[in-house]
């Protein structure tokens, strides 16, 4: 069944299926029917990779997105949370 805010559902499911997260989901299917799948995919990429963050950057950007048991979490745990949310 659609959903308002979803735009893209199609999208959306194949993320689904494939196991991201409902918010990654949600973000990629309408980030590409707002502005392309072309315009989406070519974004990708921008960052360095998490494995070359410092620990308290890993800490600021896990706690913007919300993970929860961050404050227990090794650097390399934070990496695989933010890689998986």
């Amino acid at each position: 069944m659609p959903r308002a805010q979803i735009k893209d559902e199609k999208t959306y499911q194949k993320l689904r299926e494939k196991g991201e997260s409902k918010e990654k989901s949600a973000r990629i299917a309408n980030a590409s029917a707002a502005q392309g799948k072309k315009t989406v995919g070519r974004k990708g990429g921008e960052s360095p990779s998490y494995d070359d963050w410092t620990k308290d950057d890993l800490m600021k950007r896990a706690r913007e997105i919300g993970i929860g048991g961050r404050s227990s979490m090794s650097k390399s745990e934070l990496v695989d949370a933010l890689r998986n949310h």
